[in-house]
C-alpha cells in the first residue's frame, strides 16, 4: 500500500490523478470505480450519493455519481467509459463508508468497459501514480490526511 501526505494510494489500482478517482479491473471484466482517499478527505463526510442508473451509458470523464458532503456536492467523474452494470447498495444505505473504506467497501459504480485498453493508457498506477499525486497535492496546497 502507497501513501502520499498520508493519504492511502494503493498501488495496484489506476489512477486518473487530476479527477481523484480510481478504477480497479475485476475478474469478470467490469471496472470499479471510486474516490479516492485523498478525494474523500477533501470533501468531508459524504452524506449522500447518487449514482448513475444500471444500464445506463457513461462516457469517459463523465459523471457515474454524484456525492454530497457538508461542504462540497459534484460529480465524480468516471477514468473509462461503458455501461454501469452495478451501483453500490451499501454505499447507498451509508454514504459515509466513502471515507471509511475507499478502495474496498467505498467503491462507487461498476461499468463494463466500452474501450478498456484504448482509455486506459493515460491512468496511472504504482510509483507514477504516487508521484502523480504527490504532485497535485503540493499544486493545491494539500496538508495531508
Amino acid at each position: 500500500m502507497g501513501a502520499v501526505r498520508g493519504c492511502e494510494i494503493p498501488e495496484d489500482l489506476h489512477y486518473n490523478i487530476e479527477n481523484n478517482v480510481w478504477v480497479r479491473r475485476e475478474d469478470d471484466g467490469t471496472v470499479a470505480v471510486g474516490m479516492t482517499s485523498y478525494a474523500a478527505n477533501l470533501a468531508g463526510e459524504i452524506v449522500s450519493y447518487t449514482p448513475k442508473k444500471v444500464g445506463k451509458s457513461v462516457k469517459q470523464d463523465k459523471s457515474c455519481a454524484t456525492v454530497e458532503s457538508g461542504k462540497w456536492v459534484g460529480p465524480v467523474k468516471t477514468p473509462v467509459g461503458g455501461e454501469v452494470t452495478e451501483t453500490n447498495e451499501a454505499v447507498a444505505g451509508n454514504p459515509g463508508l466513502i471515507n471509511k473504506d475507499p478502495y474496498g467497501d467505498g467503491w462507487l459504480v461498476k461499468i463494463k468497459p466500452d474501450d478498456w485498453d484504448g482509455e486506459s493508457g493515460d491512468l496511472k498506477t504504482g510509483q507514477d501514480a504516487l508521484a502523480g499525486f504527490e504532485s497535485k497535492m503540493e499544486a493545491d496546497g494539500f496538508g495531508g490526511c
